[in-house]
């Protein structure tokens, strides 16, 4: 076992010397006076997309080494995902080595590995033991097991029961759900203890809230999961950057789950250019009038607060350092559609958009015309105007961690809904299980899943110790492209019942589709983060 991981490891090493050599090809292609120019790493966005995601399987593959250590079950698994990585890797450079400007004599050293670890019967190998072991142990620690289990019976109780109807009928996340998450603590994980949350500082802040959001999200990802993201955004940014008067009003009833989160920061001509964005924050007596539009603002209809980016600085030119954070408070609403008039002439109207999956928060398109917040509203007073960019990043860089443990769930439910059909279902006197490219679709599932899962808790770690940033882009993108393809698969494995509502993994696939986009786009990630990033440190190095 070691020496098929060590060979697995070598074949890690040449795939980074290629990433390496690229990241170096393009950081000289993009270069303008000892920089990183944009304009010329766009440029390239094809070498550029293709490197973030290579990079990304790197990382991910060297987490898997070390899961492949624990023991046989785990380095089938290690073995099976790295030898798909190093393909997928190789694919997007031979006969493409004058474009990323590498030789790729490190990879082609690699075939002998990917063959025969993709071939059928190592794949039945892995396969085999799905039925006793699933996607793999987790390796966690006793109390972040115990808050597994904890979590995934209330998925298991609560939300899957609700799920297809919210689903189905575009209905809203059901009361009961939100009192039942807040009464085990699901909205207090980042919330410090001094403001009655469980957050201790460390990794096993990070850790706890990726293990609690992949277990909703195995419930349902519209009315499980995403429920602890937005109060996780604003409670990061609050933390980082909110006054000691404002950390006092706001964390310990988010905490409780009597002050639900709504974000809005994305505008209709700008998604994740955020630096450009319209929405105004105008000085009026008594705090600032807000005017614009502001759309896919999820769960702005129930939300009490929404954590609300504007442009505090009326001179475009300022770009993001003209942004700030504004706590805005609401009625909660339910349905799809709201408004409210302040006394003073403010409006606040919003309707939801419909959507193919992702449903029961609803995610909302809303105007403001002269809406007044009040000045202490602004996160951080007078100190945290043209703050705002970088306070929502602090939540956001958290969030494409927690996408990622998103997307995990919705792939283990997937796999778990494909593994069992294909027992029970028999096709020319056979179960779909018995015939081998099903063993081979199952067993990359499961190798996917558990690299998702591990490459997620790497990434929690790195965040606890104050780092990471790079790395969470990379397990967020890698990760929501790879839940496309096992919900795909799981939905391709019940025929034509995957077609059809009455069974969830109709459900799941048109979840996992989302995941790609939101908490920053899977191209705008690899480009604008990952890739010139990869460029920048290729540049200085």
């Amino acid at each position: 076992m070691t020496d098929q991981l060590d060979v697995a490891a070598a074949a890690v090493g040449g795939a980074a010397l290629v990433v390496a050599g690229g990241a170096r090809h393009l950081a000289h292609a993009s270069a303008d006076n000892g920089r990183v120019s944009v304009a010329k790493l766009d440029e390239h966005q094809v070498l550029a997309y293709d490197l973030a995601h290579a990079a990304s399987a790197v990382e991910a593959c060297k987490v898997m080494i070390e899961y492949g250590r624990h023991g046989e079950v785990e380095s089938r698994l290690a073995r099976a995902f790295v030898a798909d990585a190093i393909w997928d890797v190789s694919t997007r450079v031979l006969g493409r080595e004058a474009t990323w400007g590498v030789d790729t004599g490190d990879l082609t050293d690699a075939l002998p590995f990917v063959e025969a670890h993709r071939s059928p019967r190592f794949l039945e190998e892995v396969a085999a033991q799905l039925v006793t072991t699933g996607t793999g142990p987790s390796h966690l620690d006793d109390d972040l097991e115990l808050a597994r289990d904890t979590f995934h019976r209330f998925a298991h109780d609560k939300i899957r029961p609700n799920a297809e109807h919210v689903h189905r009928e575009n209905a809203d996340v059901p009361e009961d759900l939100i009192a039942g998450l807040a009464e085990l603590g699901g909205f207090g994980l980042s919330v410090p203890e001094e403001y009655g949350g469980y957050a201790a500082g460390g990794e096993q802040d990070y850790l706890a809230m990726v293990v609690a959001t992949e277990e909703l999200s195995w419930g349902s990802l519209g009315i499980g999961g995403s429920l602890i993201t937005r109060p996780e955004i604003l409670t990061r940014a609050i933390v980082r950057g909110g006054t000691e008067e404002q950390k006092q009003r706001w964390l310990p009833r988010i905490a409780t789950g009597e002050l639900m989160v709504g974000v809005m920061v994305t505008e209709p001509d700008y998604g994740s250019d955020v630096a450009n964005i319209n929405v105004s924050a105008t000085p009026v007596d008594g705090g600032y009038a807000i005017n614009g539009v502001k759309t896919w603002a999820t769960f702005a209809g129930r939300a009490n607060v929404i954590m609300l980016l504007a442009r505090t600085d009326p001179d475009r030119a300022s770009g993001h350092r003209g942004l700030s954070l504004f706590v805005v408070d609401k009625e909660p609403a339910a349905g799809h559609a709201f408004a409210f008039d302040q006394p003073g002439g403010g409006k606040m109207e919003g309707r939801a958009i419909d959507t193919i999956g992702y449903r029961g928060m609803h995610s909302y398109e809303v105007a403001f015309s002269d809406w007044v917040v009040p000045a202490e509203n602004l996160v951080g007073g007078d100190e945290g105007r043209g703050q705002g960019f970088y306070l929502q990043m602090e939540g956001f860089e958290n969030g494409r961690l927690q996408t990622a443990a998103r997307a995990v769930g919705v792939m283990q439910a997937a796999f778990d809904e494909g593994l069992a059909y294909a027992q029970d279902r028999n096709v020319f006197g056979r179960a779909v299980f018995d015939y081998p490219l099903s063993k081979a679709k199952l067993a990359r599932m499961a190798a996917l899943i558990q690299a998702g899962r591990q490459f997620s808790y790497d990434v929690a770690g790195r965040m606890g110790r104050g780092e990471g940033t790079l790395e969470a882009s990379m397990v967020k993108a890698y990760v929501c492209r790879a839940a496309e393809w096992v919900t795909r698969e799981a939905m391709q494995l019940h025929g034509g019942m995957g077609y059809a509502e009455e069974f969830p993994v109709s459900r799941y696939f048109v979840d996992a589709r989302v995941l790609s986009i939101f908490e920053g786009a899977d191209e705008t990630l690899c480009l604008r983060v990952i890739a010139r990033r990869l460029a920048e440190n290729a540049l200085t190095a």
